[in-house]
């Protein structure tokens, strides 16, 4: 029987700075997030990344990854939110 995928979406927006990616895969690789697939854009200096993480393996609550997320996104300076996949999905239905 196949185990059901937990996945996350995981966006990141701000001014563009040295070290986001770096920063906010490290966080992922220490906690057991898996980065499943990951699309970045800079357009005039302002930076967008969103990101499609596997959680099966995660160490910490979601809840909390979540919320440290936000704040490291706050240390380096740009806005860092996480949903389930099945949260996004409903609130980008058209």
């Amino acid at each position: 029987m196949e185990k059901k995928v937990d996945k996350a979406i995981i966006t990141v927006v701000g001014k563009d700075t040295v070290g986001i990616i770096a920063k906010v895969c490290t966080y992922l690789a220490e906690n057991k997030v898996n980065v499943l697939d990951i699309s970045q854009t800079i357009v005039q200096d302002f930076f967008n990344m969103m990101m499609i993480v596997d959680l099966k393996e995660k160490v910490k609550p979601f809840d909390q990854c979540a919320k440290e997320l936000e704040q490291l996104g706050e240390e380096i300076g740009v806005a860092v939110k996480c949903q389930r996949e099945e949260i996004f999905n409903k609130m980008h239905r058209i």
